[in-house]
């Protein structure tokens, strides 16, 4: 259970209710994730620079290669909504988690984001030196402060308890399927 209740949209501010109705209109729904995050707008939209980033990596590295980083980083965190959110992702592009066929730059950003996720004082110098050879400066400063915003994202949902969303509940990393 949620250590933080979840913004109501009938009880909150008209900024909070024009967060709520752009997610919407955006992604066609709010997640559990944003609807506690909007108790502080400000921090809000510290968290929706994902987006802003994300939009930044996806013509560097393509959609699957970045979900394959934020399904590492977050499954390596055991975050169980983003774990959850990015297993999503993948399977329902037909990915088998379990046996993902993956090219030199998905190797490359699954290991990256495995690393970063177990120890970021220890990344391998094999996994600098993939990164200088496949990129530039400008978008390893990127593809690094995504990875800090989507580790930043699994470390909120975990330490807020965040309850997962009914639309993850097949795709929980956990695989307890007890009801919610």
């Amino acid at each position: 259970m949620s250590y933080i209740p979840m913004t109501e949209y009938e009880n909150s501010s008209e900024e909070v209710k024009r967060e709520y109705d752009d997610q919407i209109a955006k992604h066609g729904r709010i997640t559990n994730m944003k609807r506690t995050l909007l108790h502080n707008v400000p921090s809000f939209k510290a968290y929706m620079e994902w987006y802003t980033l994300y939009d930044e990596l996806v013509p560097v590295l393509g959609e699957r290669a970045l979900s394959i980083f934020s399904y590492a980083i977050s499954t390596g965190n055991d975050c169980l909504v983003c774990g959850s959110f990015f297993t999503k992702i993948l399977e329902d592009n037909g990915e088998d988690i379990s046996c993902m066929e993956l090219d030199e730059k998905e190797q490359l950003l699954l290991d990256l984001g495995t690393a970063i996720a177990a120890d970021p004082h220890n990344i391998p110098d094999s996994i600098y030196d993939g990164l200088k050879s496949m990129f530039t400066d400008e978008q390893i400063v990127t593809i690094i402060a995504f990875a800090g915003i989507m580790y930043a994202t699994n470390l909120f949902n975990t330490i807020t308890k965040v309850d997962l969303d009914e639309v993850l509940y097949e795709y929980r990393i956990d695989k307890k399927k007890d009801e919610e």
